[in-house]
């Protein structure tokens, strides 16, 4: 079975810093691990990492996947659970900046339709 490495400081502070840019203070993180099949055709589940927080009613999650590589999602509830359209990155920057762009288009367009 595949280890894979916990987020470093580094990846933590880029994280950080940029949620703390976005909204003008400090965010609450959580660190968490979580089981997810690396690739569709994977019949087991492996266990990475994963760094978690609440904005604005959406839950945000970013899994770290191998070394610099990360998957990112926020949703609402269950059955509301959107990506970015991007299977991976290698950059932990790119990752959150893409994903809170995306959440951020989603909130927009959403507050358009009522």
């Amino acid at each position: 079975m595949q280890k894979i490495p916990d987020f470093t400081d580094a990846e933590l502070w880029t994280a950080r810093s940029t949620l703390e840019e976005r909204y003008g203070e400090a965010i609450e993180t959580e660190l968490a691990d979580c089981e997810i099949r690396l690739h569709p055709s994977d019949r087991t589940l492996t266990e990475c990492p994963a760094l978690l927080w609440n904005q604005r009613n959406a839950n945000f999650i970013i899994i770290k996947i191998a070394e610099s590589e990360y998957r990112s999602q926020f949703y609402y509830r269950g059955y509301q659970q959107y990506g970015t359209g991007h299977q991976s990155y290698d950059n932990i920057g790119d990752c959150v900046v893409t994903l809170l762009q995306v959440q951020s288009d989603h909130e927009r367009s959403q507050a358009n339709d009522k």
